[in-house]
């Protein structure tokens, strides 16, 4: 029997870490993180990662996985999370699959279209024409490449999405192959996993004062400092994990170009449009059933009646 899954998903500030410990508690579950930032050592507070105390309490998988400078991959993330979860499920115990990121998630339950490790080569030379088009003021000149080499593939990125449309060449050189064929043929058919997929959201009105507080409580936590000890340790703000919401802006603060306090108002719009995004994902989702956090009983009853079903 494929083993089972219970996916805890939603937007950012939704309440997913405390709901997700207290499934795991209740029905003999392990943790496997599907939060992109989270895998990543050091970025403890700006991505909200369960406490130590927290982690204590069940065991968890797939956090703190690489430093700051290394680019940790969708394909890579699949593997290791099912790794993880072969061995939960070979232990007798339930997989509770963990955060926000829905390519993560998606790639866990259902595979990846391209599962190969990228080739630097590829990467950087790609990295540079896509440069040297900005540079000379033709930013969209790669997308137009794509639109010549791969249409389908084209119509699914925006122009102004530099990295899918690079990803999108880079499987085309890599694989010899355009990435809209590979696409079909794997049809995303890959589900070795029975799963339940709540997507937990207390409601638009609800979740806007709650991730105010959470940037807020960030920055009383010690954010700034966070950051200021990545920066000594020699991550800078030009890497993709110091990008991420609240690294970014109090990278900024750290320069010296900006205040706190303009900070943490850029981070709460920026975390609120960015919770907005990941609801736009969840309504793709056929499988997803909505769920206030503050329905526990419900949610715990509908987790006891799933896992009865899928003994």
């Amino acid at each position: 029997m494929p083993g089972v899954v219970i996916v805890v998903t939603g937007p950012t500030a939704a309440g997913k870490t405390p709901l997700a410990i207290e499934i795991a508690l209740r029905f003999g579950g392990e943790i496997v993180n599907a939060d992109s930032m989270q895998v990543y050592r050091h970025l403890d507070i700006g991505t909200a990662k369960p406490s130590l105390e927290e982690r204590a309490r069940v065991p968890h998988h797939l956090f703190d996985v690489v430093t700051p400078d290394v680019r940790y991959s969708a394909g890579r993330y699949a593997r290791e999370a099912r790794s993880a979860a072969e061995a939960i499920h070979a232990a007798g115990a339930v997989v509770v699959l963990t955060g926000g990121t829905g390519l993560y998630i998606r790639a866990f339950l259902q595979g990846m279209v391209v599962d190969a490790e990228v080739d630097p080569e590829i990467r950087a030379g790609l990295e540079r024409q896509h440069e040297q088009a900005v540079g000379e003021g033709d930013p969209d000149r790669l997308h137009r490449r794509l639109c010549e080499l791969d249409p389908e593939a084209a119509a699914r990125v925006h122009p102004n999405d530099a990295r899918r449309t690079l990803r999108a060449l880079e499987i085309l050189e890599q694989q010899g192959e355009r990435a809209s064929s590979l696409r079909r043929r794997h049809g995303f058919a890959d589900r070795p996993y029975r799963s339940l997929h709540l997507a937990i959201d207390p409601g638009r009105e609800a979740l806007g004062p709650r991730v105010d507080r959470r940037c807020h409580a960030m920055i009383e936590g010690g954010l700034l400092q966070e950051v200021r000890d990545l920066r000594e340790r020699g991550y800078g703000p030009e890497l993709r994990s110091m990008q991420a919401i609240g690294y970014r802006h109090l990278n900024a603060v750290v320069e010296g170009s900006d205040t706190l306090v303009n900070a943490e108002r850029a981070m709460r719009r920026d975390t609120r449009q960015f919770a907005r995004r990941q609801r736009t994902w969840l309504r793709k989702v056929e499988e997803a059933e909505w769920w206030n956090p503050e329905d526990e009983k419900g949610i715990l009853d509908r987790v006891e009646g799933f896992l009865r079903a899928n003994p």
